[in-house]
Protein backbone atom coordinates (compact mmCIF):
# COMPACT_ATOMS: atom_id res chain seq x y z
CA UNK A 1 0.00 0.00 0.00
CA UNK A 2 1.52 3.22 -0.90
CA UNK A 3 2.52 6.00 1.85
CA UNK A 4 -0.38 8.57 2.64
CA UNK A 5 1.23 11.84 1.76
CA UNK A 6 0.81 14.88 4.35
CA UNK A 7 -2.88 16.02 2.89
CA UNK A 8 -4.23 12.76 2.72
CA UNK A 9 -3.23 11.84 6.41
CA UNK A 10 -4.47 15.56 7.37
CA UNK A 11 -7.57 14.51 5.70
CA UNK A 12 -7.89 11.05 7.15
CA UNK A 13 -7.44 12.53 10.76
CA UNK A 14 -9.68 15.68 10.22
CA UNK A 15 -12.45 12.93 8.90
CA UNK A 16 -12.06 10.08 11.61
CA UNK A 17 -10.23 11.82 14.00
CA UNK A 18 -7.49 8.97 13.51
CA UNK A 19 -4.68 8.86 15.79
CA UNK A 20 -2.57 6.52 13.53
CA UNK A 21 -2.87 9.71 10.91
CA UNK A 22 -1.91 12.09 13.24
CA UNK A 23 1.07 9.78 14.52
CA UNK A 24 2.47 9.26 11.34
CA UNK A 25 2.50 13.03 10.24
CA UNK A 26 4.14 13.85 13.64
CA UNK A 27 7.04 11.26 13.52
CA UNK A 28 7.33 12.57 9.99
CA UNK A 29 8.00 16.34 11.44
CA UNK A 30 8.95 15.97 15.68
CA UNK A 31 12.35 16.47 14.50
CA UNK A 32 12.05 19.92 12.20
CA UNK A 33 9.32 21.26 14.66
CA UNK A 34 11.34 20.50 17.67
CA UNK A 35 15.04 21.54 16.24
CA UNK A 36 13.62 25.22 15.27
CA UNK A 37 12.09 25.38 19.06
CA UNK A 38 15.53 24.42 20.29
CA UNK A 39 17.22 27.17 18.43
CA UNK A 40 14.79 29.77 20.31
CA UNK A 41 14.06 28.60 23.63
CA UNK A 42 18.12 26.85 24.04
CA UNK A 43 16.58 24.50 26.34
CA UNK A 44 15.04 21.01 25.60
CA UNK A 45 12.31 20.85 28.12
CA UNK A 46 10.69 24.26 26.48
CA UNK A 47 11.64 22.76 22.97
CA UNK A 48 9.15 19.98 24.11
CA UNK A 49 6.42 21.92 25.10
CA UNK A 50 6.75 24.27 22.31
CA UNK A 51 6.71 21.34 20.06
CA UNK A 52 3.06 20.19 21.54
CA UNK A 53 1.73 23.28 21.35
CA UNK A 54 2.46 23.37 17.65
CA UNK A 55 0.87 19.68 17.12
CA UNK A 56 -2.26 20.72 19.27
CA UNK A 57 -2.35 24.01 16.59
CA UNK A 58 -2.16 21.68 13.63
CA UNK A 59 -4.75 19.30 14.86
CA UNK A 60 -7.27 21.82 15.52
CA UNK A 61 -6.44 23.21 12.47
CA UNK A 62 -6.24 19.68 10.31
CA UNK A 63 -8.95 20.65 8.31
CA UNK A 64 -9.07 24.35 7.67
CA UNK A 65 -5.40 24.00 6.05
CA UNK A 66 -5.43 24.45 2.45
CA UNK A 67 -4.67 21.49 -0.04
CA UNK A 68 -1.94 23.80 -1.82
CA UNK A 69 -0.15 24.31 1.89
CA UNK A 70 3.63 23.02 1.88
CA UNK A 71 3.27 21.32 4.98
CA UNK A 72 6.56 21.02 6.39
CA UNK A 73 6.53 25.09 5.63
CA UNK A 74 3.58 25.49 7.95
CA UNK A 75 4.55 23.95 10.68
CA UNK A 76 7.62 25.69 10.10
CA UNK A 77 6.77 28.46 10.31
CA UNK A 78 4.19 28.16 13.11
CA UNK A 79 7.07 26.64 15.38
CA UNK A 80 9.18 29.76 14.34
CA UNK A 81 6.48 32.11 15.77
CA UNK A 82 5.27 30.12 18.66
CA UNK A 83 8.94 29.49 19.81
CA UNK A 84 9.07 33.38 19.25
CA UNK A 85 6.45 34.18 21.32
CA UNK A 86 7.68 32.00 23.98
CA UNK A 87 10.93 33.53 24.66
CA UNK A 88 9.45 37.08 24.34
CA UNK A 89 7.84 36.52 27.53
CA UNK A 90 9.94 34.22 29.31
CA UNK A 91 12.24 35.03 31.63
CA UNK A 92 15.33 33.40 31.26
CA UNK A 93 18.94 33.38 33.37
CA UNK A 94 21.56 33.23 30.87
CA UNK A 95 24.59 30.83 32.33
CA UNK A 96 26.34 31.22 29.56
CA UNK A 97 30.58 31.63 29.29
CA UNK A 98 31.98 34.88 28.45
CA UNK A 99 33.57 34.83 24.85
CA UNK A 100 36.92 34.90 26.46
CA UNK A 101 36.55 31.33 27.27
CA UNK A 102 34.81 30.65 23.57
CA UNK A 103 37.32 31.78 21.74
CA UNK A 104 39.28 29.38 19.89
CA UNK A 105 42.39 28.83 17.71
CA UNK A 106 41.34 25.28 17.03
CA UNK A 107 40.00 24.51 13.55
CA UNK A 108 36.28 23.48 14.13
CA UNK A 109 34.74 24.72 10.45
CA UNK A 110 31.68 23.21 11.12
CA UNK A 111 31.00 23.73 14.32
CA UNK A 112 32.23 27.41 14.25
CA UNK A 113 30.28 28.17 11.12
CA UNK A 114 27.59 27.16 12.36
CA UNK A 115 27.65 28.70 15.75
CA UNK A 116 27.84 31.80 13.57
CA UNK A 117 24.58 31.22 11.65
CA UNK A 118 22.73 29.62 14.06
CA UNK A 119 21.55 32.20 16.58
CA UNK A 120 20.37 34.20 13.23
CA UNK A 121 18.98 31.59 10.94
CA UNK A 122 15.28 31.73 12.08
CA UNK A 123 15.86 35.67 12.18
CA UNK A 124 16.79 34.79 8.19
CA UNK A 125 14.00 32.60 7.27
CA UNK A 126 11.19 34.89 9.02
CA UNK A 127 12.27 37.66 6.30
CA UNK A 128 11.73 35.09 3.24
CA UNK A 129 8.42 35.31 1.58
CA UNK A 130 6.08 31.82 1.96
CA UNK A 131 7.24 29.96 -1.18
CA UNK A 132 11.10 31.15 -0.64
CA UNK A 133 10.61 29.44 3.32
CA UNK A 134 9.06 26.74 1.88
CA UNK A 135 12.02 25.99 -0.85
CA UNK A 136 14.60 26.58 1.83
CA UNK A 137 12.72 24.17 4.00
CA UNK A 138 11.83 21.40 1.68
CA UNK A 139 15.33 21.67 0.48
CA UNK A 140 17.72 21.88 3.09
CA UNK A 141 15.82 20.94 6.28
CA UNK A 142 14.39 17.78 4.92
CA UNK A 143 17.07 17.06 2.53
CA UNK A 144 14.93 16.87 -0.32
CA UNK A 145 15.85 16.85 -4.23
CA UNK A 146 15.04 19.30 -6.51
CA UNK A 147 12.54 17.34 -8.38
CA UNK A 148 10.81 16.86 -4.90
CA UNK A 149 10.57 20.40 -4.18
CA UNK A 150 9.05 21.18 -7.42
CA UNK A 151 6.53 18.76 -7.29
CA UNK A 152 5.24 20.23 -3.42
CA UNK A 153 5.70 24.39 -4.68
CA UNK A 154 3.93 23.02 -8.24
CA UNK A 155 7.24 24.29 -10.35
CA UNK A 156 9.29 22.62 -12.86
CA UNK A 157 12.62 21.70 -11.66
CA UNK A 158 14.56 24.03 -13.55
CA UNK A 159 12.45 26.51 -11.62
CA UNK A 160 12.62 24.79 -8.54
CA UNK A 161 16.64 25.02 -8.42
CA UNK A 162 16.16 28.64 -9.15
CA UNK A 163 13.63 29.70 -6.49
CA UNK A 164 16.08 27.69 -4.18
CA UNK A 165 19.16 29.66 -5.16
CA UNK A 166 17.06 33.03 -5.28
CA UNK A 167 16.35 32.63 -1.49
CA UNK A 168 19.70 31.04 -0.63
CA UNK A 169 21.02 34.49 -2.08
CA UNK A 170 18.40 36.51 0.10
CA UNK A 171 19.95 34.52 3.10
CA UNK A 172 23.29 34.95 1.85
CA UNK A 173 23.06 38.43 2.11
CA UNK A 174 20.77 38.61 5.29
CA UNK A 175 24.29 37.38 6.66
CA UNK A 176 26.76 39.16 5.15
CA UNK A 177 25.15 42.35 6.37
CA UNK A 178 25.02 40.71 9.69
CA UNK A 179 28.92 40.31 9.99
CA UNK A 180 28.64 36.33 8.76
CA UNK A 181 30.78 36.38 5.50
CA UNK A 182 30.13 32.63 3.63
CA UNK A 183 29.28 31.69 0.35
CA UNK A 184 25.27 30.63 -0.63
CA UNK A 185 26.34 27.24 -1.19
CA UNK A 186 28.08 27.04 2.48
CA UNK A 187 25.04 28.62 4.21
CA UNK A 188 22.91 25.66 2.27
CA UNK A 189 26.13 22.91 3.09
CA UNK A 190 26.15 24.09 6.77
CA UNK A 191 22.01 24.43 7.20
CA UNK A 192 21.71 20.76 5.47
CA UNK A 193 24.25 19.24 8.02
CA UNK A 194 22.86 21.09 11.20
CA UNK A 195 19.50 22.56 11.02
CA UNK A 196 17.53 19.74 12.64
CA UNK A 197 18.54 17.37 15.76
CA UNK A 198 16.72 14.67 16.97
CA UNK A 199 13.86 14.60 19.00
CA UNK A 200 13.62 12.98 22.18
CA UNK A 201 11.97 9.37 21.65
CA UNK A 202 9.23 9.45 23.46
CA UNK A 203 8.25 12.93 22.29
CA UNK A 204 6.57 11.94 19.26
CA UNK A 205 3.71 9.69 21.67
CA UNK A 206 3.42 12.47 24.38
CA UNK A 207 2.59 14.95 21.04
CA UNK A 208 0.48 12.46 19.26
CA UNK A 209 -1.54 11.73 22.51
CA UNK A 210 -1.82 15.41 23.45
CA UNK A 211 -2.71 16.64 20.36
CA UNK A 212 -5.13 14.58 19.20
CA UNK A 213 -6.83 15.73 22.05
CA UNK A 214 -7.13 18.89 20.85
CA UNK A 215 -4.88 20.14 23.64
CA UNK A 216 -7.69 19.01 26.48
CA UNK A 217 -5.31 17.55 28.76
CA UNK A 218 -1.90 20.49 28.11
CA UNK A 219 -0.81 22.06 30.87
CA UNK A 220 -2.12 25.54 31.94
CA UNK A 221 1.23 27.10 30.54
CA UNK A 222 1.10 24.95 26.98
CA UNK A 223 -2.46 26.10 26.45
CA UNK A 224 -1.06 29.99 27.25
CA UNK A 225 1.23 29.43 24.74
CA UNK A 226 -1.12 28.19 21.80
CA UNK A 227 -3.32 31.02 22.69
CA UNK A 228 -0.50 33.48 22.33
CA UNK A 229 0.52 31.62 19.05
CA UNK A 230 -2.47 32.11 17.66
CA UNK A 231 -2.71 35.46 18.11
CA UNK A 232 0.59 35.94 16.12
CA UNK A 233 -0.36 33.50 13.48
CA UNK A 234 -3.50 35.38 12.96
CA UNK A 235 -1.96 38.87 13.26
CA UNK A 236 0.43 37.86 10.57
CA UNK A 237 -1.88 36.77 8.21
CA UNK A 238 -3.98 39.84 8.84
CA UNK A 239 0.01 41.79 7.77
CA UNK A 240 -0.04 39.80 4.50
CA UNK A 241 -3.79 41.11 3.80
CA UNK A 242 -3.33 44.06 4.00
CA UNK A 243 0.21 44.37 2.07
CA UNK A 244 -1.10 42.29 -0.52
CA UNK A 245 -4.48 44.43 -0.95
CA UNK A 246 -2.20 47.93 -0.98
CA UNK A 247 -0.02 45.72 -3.45
CA UNK A 248 -3.30 45.27 -5.85
CA UNK A 249 -4.19 48.85 -5.71
CA UNK A 250 -0.87 50.33 -6.04
CA UNK A 251 -1.02 48.31 -9.19
CA UNK A 252 -4.44 49.38 -10.59
CA UNK A 253 -3.26 52.57 -9.62
CA UNK A 254 -6.49 53.69 -8.41
CA UNK A 255 -5.22 55.07 -4.86
CA UNK A 256 -2.27 57.37 -3.30
CA UNK A 257 -0.19 55.46 -0.43
CA UNK A 258 0.99 57.40 2.04
CA UNK A 259 3.89 56.14 3.58
CA UNK A 260 5.78 56.72 6.82
CA UNK A 261 9.04 56.13 7.31
CA UNK A 262 10.03 55.11 11.00
CA UNK A 263 13.27 56.84 12.30
CA UNK A 264 15.97 54.13 13.21
CA UNK A 265 16.60 54.36 17.03
CA UNK A 266 19.78 53.62 16.63
CA UNK A 267 22.13 55.97 15.74
CA UNK A 268 25.21 55.73 13.18
CA UNK A 269 27.30 55.03 16.25
CA UNK A 270 25.19 52.58 17.75
CA UNK A 271 24.94 50.45 14.16
CA UNK A 272 28.98 50.27 14.42
CA UNK A 273 28.24 47.52 17.58
CA UNK A 274 24.62 46.69 17.96
CA UNK A 275 24.30 43.91 15.87
CA UNK A 276 24.46 40.21 17.47
CA UNK A 277 27.03 38.32 16.14
CA UNK A 278 29.36 41.22 17.21
CA UNK A 279 32.84 39.43 17.33
CA UNK A 280 35.93 40.01 20.16
CA UNK A 281 38.25 41.82 17.71
CA UNK A 282 35.41 44.00 16.39
CA UNK A 283 35.01 45.15 20.36
CA UNK A 284 38.69 45.69 20.38
CA UNK A 285 38.41 48.30 17.60
CA UNK A 286 35.40 50.70 18.94
CA UNK A 287 36.08 53.71 19.97
CA UNK A 288 35.56 55.13 24.23
CA UNK A 289 31.76 54.58 24.83
CA UNK A 290 29.87 53.71 27.94
CA UNK A 291 25.70 53.13 27.14
CA UNK A 292 22.86 51.07 28.44
CA UNK A 293 19.98 50.56 25.82
CA UNK A 294 16.58 48.52 25.96
CA UNK A 295 17.49 45.99 23.54
CA UNK A 296 16.37 46.07 19.71
CA UNK A 297 16.40 42.27 19.55
CA UNK A 298 13.89 39.72 19.71
CA UNK A 299 15.73 36.39 19.59
CA UNK A 300 19.35 37.11 18.92
CA UNK A 301 21.86 37.60 21.73
CA UNK A 302 25.60 37.83 22.39
CA UNK A 303 27.95 38.87 24.97
CA UNK A 304 32.02 39.80 23.82
CA UNK A 305 34.64 40.29 25.01
CA UNK A 306 37.47 42.18 23.55
CA UNK A 307 40.48 40.25 22.92
CA UNK A 308 43.72 40.92 24.21
CA UNK A 309 44.77 39.98 27.42
CA UNK A 310 43.14 41.82 30.54
CA UNK A 311 41.16 43.95 28.47
CA UNK A 312 37.53 44.74 29.90
CA UNK A 313 36.39 45.88 27.36
CA UNK A 314 32.71 44.38 26.19
CA UNK A 315 29.59 44.53 24.02
CA UNK A 316 25.82 42.95 25.23
CA UNK A 317 23.21 42.42 22.97
CA UNK A 318 19.81 41.34 24.41
CA UNK A 319 21.36 40.65 27.74
CA UNK A 320 19.67 40.18 31.01
CA UNK A 321 20.51 42.74 33.91
CA UNK A 322 22.15 39.57 35.75
CA UNK A 323 24.92 39.46 33.19
CA UNK A 324 25.74 43.18 32.78
CA UNK A 325 25.68 43.37 36.62
CA UNK A 326 28.24 40.07 36.35
CA UNK A 327 30.50 42.51 33.90
CA UNK A 328 30.40 45.53 35.58
CA UNK A 329 31.53 44.04 38.81
CA UNK A 330 33.39 41.46 37.81
CA UNK A 331 31.69 39.07 39.83
CA UNK A 332 30.09 35.48 38.92
CA UNK A 333 26.20 34.82 38.89
CA UNK A 334 26.43 32.47 41.26
CA UNK A 335 27.59 34.34 44.11
CA UNK A 336 25.11 37.17 43.34
CA UNK A 337 21.79 38.24 45.41
CA UNK A 338 19.17 40.21 44.34
CA UNK A 339 17.82 42.09 47.27
CA UNK A 340 15.39 44.09 44.99
CA UNK A 341 12.96 41.92 42.14
CA UNK A 342 15.27 41.25 39.61
CA UNK A 343 14.11 43.36 36.06
CA UNK A 344 12.74 41.00 33.42
CA UNK A 345 13.30 43.53 30.86
CA UNK A 346 16.72 43.06 28.39
CA UNK A 347 19.32 45.26 27.18
CA UNK A 348 22.14 46.15 24.52
CA UNK A 349 25.18 47.71 26.44
CA UNK A 350 28.20 48.64 25.57
CA UNK A 351 31.18 49.53 27.54
CA UNK A 352 34.85 50.28 26.13
CA UNK A 353 37.08 52.64 28.14
CA UNK A 354 40.43 51.90 27.51
CA UNK A 355 40.85 52.72 31.18
CA UNK A 356 37.87 52.23 34.20
CA UNK A 357 35.39 50.44 32.04
CA UNK A 358 34.05 48.24 34.36
CA UNK A 359 33.93 51.25 36.80
CA UNK A 360 31.83 53.31 34.21
CA UNK A 361 29.33 50.54 33.37
CA UNK A 362 28.50 50.02 36.86
CA UNK A 363 27.65 54.09 37.09
CA UNK A 364 25.64 53.49 33.88
CA UNK A 365 23.98 50.95 35.46
CA UNK A 366 22.90 52.88 38.27
CA UNK A 367 22.25 56.07 36.81
CA UNK A 368 20.22 54.26 34.18
CA UNK A 369 18.44 51.21 36.09
CA UNK A 370 19.13 52.51 39.71
CA UNK A 371 20.75 49.60 40.22
CA UNK A 372 24.39 49.03 42.63
CA UNK A 373 26.09 46.27 43.91
CA UNK A 374 27.69 45.71 47.56
CA UNK A 375 29.66 42.88 49.15
CA UNK A 376 28.62 41.06 51.60
CA UNK A 377 29.68 37.60 53.54
CA UNK A 378 26.41 35.47 53.84
CA UNK A 379 26.49 32.00 54.79
CA UNK A 380 25.58 29.82 51.44
CA UNK A 381 24.84 26.67 50.33
CA UNK A 382 27.88 25.38 47.90
CA UNK A 383 29.73 22.91 46.41
CA UNK A 384 33.53 22.10 46.77
CA UNK A 385 35.70 21.27 43.65
CA UNK A 386 38.11 18.55 45.05
CA UNK A 387 40.17 15.77 43.96
CA UNK A 388 39.43 12.40 43.97
CA UNK A 389 42.02 11.06 41.89
CA UNK A 390 45.58 12.45 40.63
CA UNK A 391 45.95 10.48 37.82
CA UNK A 392 42.74 10.71 35.71
CA UNK A 393 42.77 9.49 32.07
CA UNK A 394 41.13 12.55 30.69
CA UNK A 395 44.30 15.20 31.87
CA UNK A 396 47.20 15.15 29.76
CA UNK A 397 50.63 17.26 29.65
CA UNK A 398 50.18 20.93 27.80
CA UNK A 399 50.61 21.19 24.56
CA UNK A 400 51.14 24.23 21.55
CA UNK A 401 48.43 26.49 20.93
CA UNK A 402 46.93 27.65 24.39
CA UNK A 403 43.24 27.52 22.72
CA UNK A 404 40.13 27.48 24.90
CA UNK A 405 37.38 26.20 23.23
CA UNK A 406 33.58 25.57 24.34
CA UNK A 407 30.91 24.10 22.42
CA UNK A 408 27.63 24.27 23.49
CA UNK A 409 25.11 22.57 20.58
CA UNK A 410 21.81 21.75 22.07
CA UNK A 411 22.21 19.04 24.34
CA UNK A 412 25.89 18.22 23.32
CA UNK A 413 28.42 19.89 25.16
CA UNK A 414 32.62 19.86 24.72
CA UNK A 415 35.67 21.50 26.26
CA UNK A 416 38.79 21.39 24.73
CA UNK A 417 41.86 23.46 25.93
CA UNK A 418 45.73 23.06 25.11
CA UNK A 419 47.96 24.88 27.99
CA UNK A 420 45.20 26.11 30.71
CA UNK A 421 45.28 25.83 34.55
CA UNK A 422 43.19 23.05 35.42
CA UNK A 423 41.28 25.67 38.29
CA UNK A 424 39.94 27.24 35.19
CA UNK A 425 37.09 24.18 35.22
CA UNK A 426 35.62 26.22 38.29
CA UNK A 427 34.88 29.18 36.31
CA UNK A 428 33.25 27.03 33.62
CA UNK A 429 30.84 24.98 36.27
CA UNK A 430 30.13 27.93 38.45
CA UNK A 431 28.76 30.00 34.84
CA UNK A 432 26.26 27.26 35.03
CA UNK A 433 25.75 26.60 38.72
CA UNK A 434 22.79 28.69 40.54
CA UNK A 435 25.01 28.07 43.49
CA UNK A 436 29.05 29.37 44.37
CA UNK A 437 30.90 26.54 43.65
CA UNK A 438 34.55 26.96 45.35
CA UNK A 439 37.73 25.66 44.29
CA UNK A 440 39.82 23.12 46.29
CA UNK A 441 41.96 21.27 44.33
CA UNK A 442 45.17 23.16 44.69
CA UNK A 443 46.19 22.51 41.52
CA UNK A 444 48.95 24.85 40.13
CA UNK A 445 49.79 22.45 37.20
CA UNK A 446 48.81 23.34 33.69
CA UNK A 447 47.21 20.87 31.43
CA UNK A 448 45.10 19.65 28.06
CA UNK A 449 42.12 18.08 28.49
CA UNK A 450 39.41 17.15 25.60
CA UNK A 451 35.82 16.26 27.57
CA UNK A 452 32.15 15.83 26.15
CA UNK A 453 28.82 15.06 27.68
CA UNK A 454 25.19 15.48 27.39
CA UNK A 455 23.02 18.11 29.29
CA UNK A 456 19.22 17.09 30.18
CA UNK A 457 16.90 19.47 31.65
CA UNK A 458 15.92 16.25 33.60
CA UNK A 459 19.00 15.76 35.64
CA UNK A 460 18.79 19.48 37.51
CA UNK A 461 21.85 18.25 39.96
CA UNK A 462 24.50 17.28 36.87
CA UNK A 463 24.65 14.17 37.51
CA UNK A 464 25.95 13.02 34.74
CA UNK A 465 28.64 16.12 34.31
CA UNK A 466 29.66 14.95 38.17
CA UNK A 467 30.44 11.73 36.79
CA UNK A 468 32.19 12.45 33.48
CA UNK A 469 34.58 15.37 36.08
CA UNK A 470 35.50 12.27 37.98
CA UNK A 471 35.57 9.58 35.53
CA UNK A 472 37.88 11.77 33.18
CA UNK A 473 39.18 14.49 35.06
CA UNK A 474 39.76 12.91 38.82
CA UNK A 475 37.23 15.64 40.41
CA UNK A 476 33.98 15.96 41.87
CA UNK A 477 31.86 18.87 43.43
CA UNK A 478 31.23 17.55 47.34
CA UNK A 479 28.02 20.10 49.15
CA UNK A 480 28.33 21.35 51.99
CA UNK A 481 27.18 25.04 53.71
CA UNK A 482 30.26 27.92 54.64
CA UNK A 483 30.02 31.44 54.73
CA UNK A 484 30.63 33.26 51.25
CA UNK A 485 31.25 36.76 50.10
CA UNK A 486 28.45 37.31 47.87
CA UNK A 487 27.23 40.35 45.76
CA UNK A 488 24.10 42.39 47.16
CA UNK A 489 22.38 43.95 44.25
CA UNK A 490 19.66 46.78 45.61
CA UNK A 491 18.25 49.88 44.40
CA UNK A 492 20.55 52.50 44.69
CA UNK A 493 20.00 55.41 48.01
Amino acid sequence: MPELDDHELLAEFARNESEAAFAALVARYVNLVYSTALRFAGNPHHAEEITQAVFIILARKAGKLSPRTVLSGWLYQTARLTAANFVKGEIRRQHREQEAYMQSTLTEPDAAAWQQLAPQLDEAMGRLGETDRNAIVLRFFENKTAQEVGAALKLTEAAAHKRVSRALEKLRKFFTKRGVDSTAATIAEIISANSIQAAPVTLAKTVTTIAVAKGASASASTLTLIKGALKIMAWTQAKITVITAVGVLLAAGTTTAVVHHIKSDASAADKAWRFPNIGSDTVAKLPPEVKILPTKFLFSGNLSQASGPGSDKFVGINQPVINIVSVAYDWPQARMIFATPEPTEKYDFITTLAQGSREALKQELKSKLGLVGRNETKDMDVMLLKVRDANPPGLHPPTQGGYSYLNHNGNKIEIKWANEPLTKITSFLESGSPIPIIDQTDATNRCSIDIKWEDDWRDPEHKVLQQVLLDQLGLELVPTNMPVEMLVVEKAK
